[in-house]
């Protein structure tokens, strides 16, 4: 089911062993390698966004690996989407390199 009042953010956006085609959405640069929920809630919290994990939810393309997906809703959130996961991407890239 669609949440229109939420984004939803899949781990699969910054992973850097997926291709664009298959579901990566930040430069490869930016990408780490195999993230976690877990990861992306600690750079929203570091941004000051709360978000919320479902654990048994599955990207659609990879739905036989699991992972789990992040949802933020959109009214405590000052980004749009695009701009949300850049953001994210460049955080977890730091968290990763420390």
């Amino acid at each position: 089911m669609k949440q229109k009042d939420h984004y939803i953010l899949w781990p699969v956006y910054f992973d850097s062993r997926k291709t664009r085609k298959e579901g990566r959405r930040v430069p490869k640069k930016l990408s780490v390698e195999n993230p976690r929920v877990e990861e992306i809630i600690k750079a929203l919290e570091a941004m000051g966004i709360e978000g919320k994990i479902e654990k048994d939810k599955a990207y659609p393309r990879c739905w036989w690996e699991g992972g789990g997906r992040v949802l933020v809703r959109k009214d405590a959130c000052s980004f749009n989407k695009r701009r949300l996961i850049l953001e994210v991407a460049k955080l977890l890239h730091r968290m990763r390199k420390k």
